[in-house]
């Protein structure tokens, strides 16, 4: 079988997958663009302000349209949100104090925040006097509702916070659909939880018709350079939820006593609007490249997350490899397909915030964008590839043949 066939062959597989993507795609873009109808977005708010940045009413309609499109009361979106794990850090410093605890419901939390909850000395959330306790999944990969019960007991009132990351990071296990969140909420709360559900929803913005806010959570953070930022947002974050945790957040983000009132960007906001009203298609394509690659792979024999009879529940895939040699290869091969850096042979590198060396592949026209076709891997056993991404699904295909034809 030809490289070409192969893929014709997957795609066929995955008529009903596609089918629902495209139905799960035109939901949103409907979401979002009533969005901007509810707030008469005009040409006005595109516009540059600097300074302090008083009535930047750009920046703040940017905000609800946001939160109206992700199921919050409200929102912040701003440039000043330098990566996830930044707008995670600020969101989880405004809602905290000292002597509060936070629980994980969903496992050990993805590398890079872990610095900024356990690290010590370089003014993590301990540092501060803040807990943060983690309950494992299943053997399944999901919720343990018998041990969340039993550490909420033990906890008690010092729990202020469950938190719930959304994607994988680099485990092997499916994202959480929003259903699941719904559930989780909806379990906690009927154990007499009364503070912040906050999820880290990097990965997951419109997968799916629902978001985390509208079923349960309290606050949901991203990054403007994954699926919300529709691969034009040239950088940023964005924090929606409940007003009372948003406006705590806003006074973290600024200053406690200037909060969201301030906040200006010279050069403009018509690309975080526009990458806004590009995202569901956007993610639309990136969740069938994931599909066409997965099925390829399973196809000849590699295993991968997530499984490929339903829509998954972000962008990211789990390929499985047998060696570093194969791991790195297929890294490369992404690298090889990227319209920037294309010429660039990768090494594992001792990449900040990770506890192992990692080889990433992310050539792509905002730097380390990951709704822009990449894969990344942390260099150790099992060999596992975590690939996301694609701006269209033919780019995709391009670098699916490249793959494909070193595999084969």
């Amino acid at each position: 079988m030809t490289v070409e066939e192969l893929i014709k062959k997957s795609e066929e597989q995955l008529a009903k997958q596609f089918a629902l993507a495209d139905e799960i795609s035109e939901y949103n873009q409907e979401k979002v663009l009533k969005a901007f109808s509810k707030h008469s977005i005009a040409l006005r708010h595109f516009n540059p302000t600097t300074g302090y940045g008083y009535g930047d009413e750009g920046r703040f309609v940017l905000g609800e349209v946001f939160a109206e499109a992700l199921g919050g009361e409200t929102g912040i979106v701003s440039p000043a949100l330098l990566s996830g794990t930044h707008a995670l850090t600020v969101a989880l410093f405004g809602v905290l104090r000292t002597g509060d605890t936070v629980l994980s419901v969903s496992g050990m939390p993805y590398d890079t925040i872990r610095g900024v909850i356990f690290g010590e000395g370089n003014g993590s959330l301990k540092d501060f006097g803040i807990s943060f306790d983690c309950t494992p999944l299943t053997d399944e990969g999901k919720f343990d509702k018998e041990s969340i019960k039993n550490e909420m007991v033990r906890l008690g009132d010092s729990l202020k916070m469950i938190y719930i990351q959304r994607s994988r990071g680099y485990e092997l296990r499916d994202a959480f659909t929003v259903q699941e969140i719904g559930e989780i909420c909806d379990f906690v709360r009927s154990l007499g939880f009364e503070g912040c559900i906050f999820v880290d929803n990097c990965y997951g913005e419109f997968v799916e018709k629902r978001e985390p806010c509208d079923v349960g959570a309290d606050v949901a953070v991203g990054s403007l350079i994954k699926n919300p930022g529709g691969g034009l947002a040239p950088t940023g974050g964005y924090i929606v939820g409940k007003e009372k945790y948003i406006d705590l957040i806003g006074r973290r983000l600024t200053a406690p006593s200037i909060g969201n009132e301030v906040g200006s960007y010279a050069y403009g906001y018509r690309l975080f609007y526009q990458g806004l009203f590009l995202a569901p298609h956007t993610v639309n394509q990136a969740i069938k490249g994931s599909l066409v690659i997965g099925k390829c792979m399973e196809n000849l024999g590699y295993e991968n997350f997530p499984k490929l009879d339903k829509t998954p529940a972000d962008i990211t895939r789990a390929i499985r490899f047998d060696t570093v040699e194969q791991l790195c290869s297929f890294i490369q091969s992404v690298q090889e397909a990227s319209p920037v850096d294309s010429f660039v042979t990768l090494e594992p590198w001792d990449m900040p915030g990770y506890d192992s060396k990692v080889i990433m592949a992310a050539g792509c026209f905002v730097e380390g964008a990951s709704i822009e076709l990449s894969a990344d891997a942390p260099v150790k056993p099992p060999y596992t590839a975590y690939f996301q991404g694609g701006l269209t699904y033919e780019h995709c295909k391009y670098a699916l043949k490249k793959i494909l034809s070193k595999l084969m």
